[in-house]
């Protein structure tokens, strides 16, 4: 039978062990956060593909002097909306196959407010007029007619966005109406002389860039940004929106772990809802890569003879500053940017699921 005192002795020793063990779990727990709370390394943007460097520039105008990610990552893709070369972002775009050049875009911040446009006509920047839902709309997605009322009651001028290079792309396939899209079709030039089948995106004398551009930043405060805007596919069914104004789907930001955005087949992105997919990996401890890896592999997964002939690429910013990127297909790059010189806005490859 235990006595009094051996039952204080033995009460005395329990207790100290318990505050011993509680005094371990709130320490490593303390470890943990102060891990988690860091600083992160910024300021940087990412965008994707090639004509991402221009728009970085202009993203990194705003973070180098202390902007917002937000601020930063309107004003960066802004550029390739505006760019008359570009055939796949805004001004200048493919139109549907009625002639009609309809845009989607959308922004996130770091605090979870976001906000969209689908099928909006006539504005050439989609981008701040989704900015405009997400700051003056209790709503997060506006479309069509709806968003373009919207956008000329914000003060948005009226533009007509088919330009004559781009209407004469649609004319040249409104002979044949056939949608044969192109991988990679960036980087490439063509002529149609010869050619034993013509492809709208294979007008002589010049290089096409690819679909959407995305972009997240990480400004010195250590905050994250998205946006994402494109004039989607080529000669698409009037109405048809893919991943590139869904949150979750074409970009997604969360400030405590990291941010993504999508590029390629937005059906395919839609599906296995890519970018949020990828920031949830990252939060279970993916790198940025290999998160980015693991959502094109269930795309894959999901229909392997389907994959092989279409593109798919993600690219990731995490709260540390680490960036990756992971695509079906060669061929898909991306952008970086630390700084003002040439050096510090650098093209890197994408690394492949098909080899």
């Amino acid at each position: 039978m235990q006595n009094r005192r051996n039952f204080l002795s033995s009460a005395l020793v329990g207790a100290a062990a318990f505050s011993l063990g509680v005094s371990g779990a709130e320490a490593q727990d303390k470890k943990k956060k102060k891990r988690s709370s860091g600083k992160a390394a910024g300021p940087i943007v990412i965008s994707t593909w090639d004509f991402g460097r221009a728009a970085n520039r202009a993203a990194w105008d705003v973070l180098k002097a202390g902007g917002r990610a937000l601020d930063a990552v309107e004003a960066g893709v802004k550029i390739p909306e505006a760019d008359p070369n570009n055939h796949t972002v805004g001004y200048s775009g493919f139109p549907d196959r009625d002639g009609r050049v309809t845009l989607d875009a959308c922004i996130m911040d770091e605090k979870g407010n976001c906000g969209s446009v689908a099928a909006l006509e006539h504005i050439m920047h989609p981008i701040s007029v989704a900015r405009q839902v997400m700051e003056k709309t209790p709503h997060v997605m506006l479309v069509g007619d709806g968003a373009l009322q919207f956008a000329l009651a914000q003060g948005f001028e009226k533009t007509n966005l088919l330009t004559p290079e781009s209407e004469k792309a649609w004319k040249e396939w409104l002979k044949k109406a056939e949608y044969k899209p192109v991988i990679n079709i960036e980087n490439k030039s063509y002529d149609t002389k010869g050619a034993t089948a013509f492809n709208p995106l294979m007008l002589p004398g010049n290089v096409y860039n690819h679909d959407t551009i995305g972009m997240v930043a990480l400004d010195a405060n250590g905050n994250l940004s998205g946006a994402c805007t494109t004039s989607g596919m080529a000669f698409k069914m009037h109405g048809r929106v893919g991943d590139s104004p869904i949150i979750g789907a074409g970009l997604y930001v969360d400030n405590e772990v990291g941010a993504a955005t999508s590029t390629g087949l937005g059906e395919e992105v839609i599906r296995v809802v890519g970018s949020f997919l990828v920031v949830e990996l990252m939060r279970q401890g993916y790198s940025p890569e290999d998160a980015c890896k693991e959502a094109v592999t269930r795309i894959v997964k999901k229909n392997p003879e389907r994959a092989k002939g279409i593109q798919i690429g993600f690219l990731a910013l995490n709260k540390k500053g680490e960036h990756g990127a992971y695509c079906l297909q060669k061929g898909f790059n991306y952008a970086v940017c630390t700084g003002d010189t040439e050096d510090k806005n650098t093209l890197i490859d994408g690394k492949t699921y098909f080899k």
